[in-house]
């Protein structure tokens, strides 16, 4: 999300114990990650100056756990009042007294897709408060208590899970809309909105449920042209999630893992997650398109490898673009701006420089090359100072112990609150990478810094991160937002940002010799730029009549936009999911034809305009003669319209070097 215009190796990451979770609360049964040999991330947290630069208020947190920032939950945790949440098929909200949920109504204007949050089943439970009191990841359980804080009962809500179940602690009475009538099978039934809801439970009577100590209720949307029925016998409490990862040939496999208290559930499976698997449920709607649900209790599904990258390939370039690379070369090494002080802009500049440095050295110019690891290794020495902001004010990181993260004391963008951690330490982590295949000593220097940028988006069973901070395993994709005080749920804008971010993480990881690290970052990476294309850059949008664009540049949990948090620009609207366009971005080369139309109606034509660099490099990747005329774009590209993260050199660089 943005909120602006635009823009060790004896020890890191480790599997530690995990979040603390409230007794008789099922916490994630995530085996921890196993770093090749790299130790503890205590002992770096230890060594950095801490200090809480802002506090977030988590009224409704329990003790003990990890504030579960930029989660698609995270909405319920943070703020005075709790916001929707999207546990797909279905709409959340906590209530005065209870929840609400529903399937959402899915509409598509001309540039919004909407399924909004629905209250078509309002269940009260006589609770004064609701806390979230689970450390899992895609399943959520919250804590219902009443107004001395007596324990009622515990509510659960997953991810694709079509169910919403309640496990009363106490004798208590429910009230539910009554328009549910009993019938076979101890089960009642409701229909609100063209949409039929089913309720387990045999003490029905009207608008009450008479709930006994230990008893569940279990809610459900019942798939349309199904019975209530054909779901009764999964009709329980998700407790608890796990993901899996392995190589799959040129792809990785992705298994994700529900434990239910009856055994066998169900999973509604989105359309990223395409496999044989047989899933024969039924169908709901949602914003990303049709969702297939599947008996069982895991989804297993492929995504094409992307092989993060810290070189160009220059083996093709002749003698004219060599010399005009050098020449442009030394332009801007003269031409240096200067490095900005928060996070993300100064994380831009940080990886500019890189990319220069990558140009010089695969050019074997050493005298350049030199010069840029000088300017390079001075900045990332001062950034990766532990103790830096013990005597500055900027270019420097604190460790919060309140929110479990790394700051960069110039926020940016709302960094203090969690915002867009992964794409500006991305950016840290790829220009620290880059530098460190051209001159390996300084890994030993930057790492009790870099390695806690590196557990602040990829940590995986510790306890002074939050697992995987911004990434989101079932959906595909990251999330941006620390606290998401939205109505519409969690967002994010620039998804390139956040394939740059993993790409930066696995590059750090093999420069540390950490192969763990590593292949858990190619495997988010994978994930990201795939879901890059399936609902950023070339959505299946048949679907949504009303639409009239190519692209969407901004999801959310509950609607889908063409629009950005910094400008109406169409070129703007496109080249954030673009940017910073690295060696891996690769990746972006999808249908040519559907390239050349995104570029269209990005640019009508017109490159020598704010992002047009890198829309020239990515029409550039639909073929040879659309590369030759990227080429002469950026030629002509004015120097006021290239981006604080490009130059001249590098957008010529990688465009010279690409081959078809």
């Amino acid at each position: 999300m943005r909120w602006r215009a635009l823009p060790v190796l004896a020890l890191l990451l480790t599997a530690c114990a995990p979040d603390a979770v409230p007794a008789g609360v099922p916490s994630s049964s995530e085996p921890p990650a196993t770093p090749a040999v790299l130790a503890e991330v205590a002992p770096l947290v230890a060594g950095v100056t801490q200090r809480t630069p802002k506090k977030l208020a988590a009224p409704r947190l329990a003790d003990g756990l990890t504030p579960p920032t930029n989660r698609w939950y995270s909405g319920l945790v943070f703020g005075d009042k709790p916001q929707p949440v999207f546990p797909l098929p279905l709409s959340f909200a906590l209530t005065g007294d209870g929840f609400a949920f529903g399937v959402p109504r899915v509409t598509a204007g001309e540039s919004t897709i909407a399924g909004g949050f629905v209250a078509d089943v309002t269940v009260g439970l006589g609770a004064a408060r609701s806390v979230v009191s689970s450390s899992d990841a895609s399943v959520v359980v919250m804590d219902n208590q009443d107004a001395e804080g007596k324990l009622l009962g515990r509510t659960t809500i997953a991810q694709g899970s079509p169910f919403v179940s309640f496990t009363a602690q106490t004798d208590t009475t429910l009230t539910i809309p009554a328009g549910f009538t009993p019938g076979r099978d101890g089960l009642a039934v409701a229909t609100v909105g063209g949409v039929r809801y089913a309720v387990k439970s045999g003490g029905v009577d009207g608008g009450k449920v008479k709930v006994a100590r230990g008893q569940t209720v279990t809610f459900w949307a019942v798939p349309a042209g199904h019975e209530p029925s054909e779901l009764a016998g999964r009709a329980a409490p998700v407790t608890s999630s796990s993901i899996s990862h392995q190589p799959d040939g040129d792809g990785v496999r992705t298994t994700l893992t529900y434990t239910a208290a009856g055994g066998e559930t169900a999973i509604a499976r989105l359309p990223h997650q395409a496999s044989d698997q047989t899933c024969g449920l039924g169908t709901y709607p949602s914003i990303y398109g049709e969702l297939q649900l599947c008996a069982g209790n895991s989804l297993t599904w492929s995504t094409p490898q992307v092989q993060a990258r810290a070189e160009l390939d220059f083996s093709s370039l002749n003698a004219e673009q060599r010399s005009v690379l050098a020449k442009q070369l030394d332009a801007d090494i003269a031409a240096l701006p200067a490095f900005p002080a928060d996070t993300y802009f100064g994380g831009k500049a940080l990886q500019r420089t890189a990319m220069l440095l990558l140009v010089a050295d695969g050019l074997g110019l050493k005298d350049r090359s030199d010069r840029l690891a000088g300017v390079l290794d001075e900045q990332l020495t001062k950034w990766t100072d532990p103790k830096g902001c013990a005597e500055r004010d900027a270019f420097c990181f604190v460790y919060d112990p309140l929110g479990k993260g790394m700051i960069g004391l110039t926020p940016s963008f709302g960094s203090d609150e969690y915002n867009d951690h992964h794409f500006h330490y991305g950016y840290f982590l790829y220009a620290a990478a880059v530098l460190a295949r051209h001159d390996p000593s300084v890994v030993t220097r930057y790492a009790p810094v870099m390695n806690l940028l590196a557990a602040d988006i990829g940590s995986v069973g510790g306890t002074d991160f939050p697992d995987r901070r911004a990434f989101d395993a079932y959906a595909g994709h990251s999330w941006a937002s620390g606290t998401s005080p939205f109505a519409d749920g969690n967002n994010q804008e620039s998804v390139s940002e956040a394939v740059n971010a993993y790409a930066g993480l696995s590059l750090w990881g093999q420069a540390i010799g950490d192969a763990a690290l590593a292949a858990d970052a190619d495997w988010m990476l994978a994930l990201e730029a795939h879901s890059s294309s399936a609902y950023w850059l070339e959505p299946d949008l048949s679907s949504f009549a009303g639409y009239r664009h190519r692209i969407v540049a901004l999801n959310w949990g509950g609607k889908r936009d063409y629009a950005t948090w910094f400008s109406a620009e169409p070129a703007a609207k496109l080249g954030i999911l673009l940017l910073p366009i690295s060696p891996t971005s690769a990746y972006l080369a999808g249908d040519p034809k559907r390239i050349r139309e995104n570029v269209a109606e990005a640019t009508g034509g017109k490159f020598d305009q704010k992002f047009g660099d890198y829309i020239a490099m990515y029409a550039a990747l639909a073929g040879p003669k659309d590369r030759e005329a990227a080429v002469r774009a950026a030629e002509s590209l004015s120097d006021a319209n290239l981006d604080d993260g490009m130059s001249r050199t590098y957008l010529l660089a990688w465009l010279f070097s690409r081959r078809f």
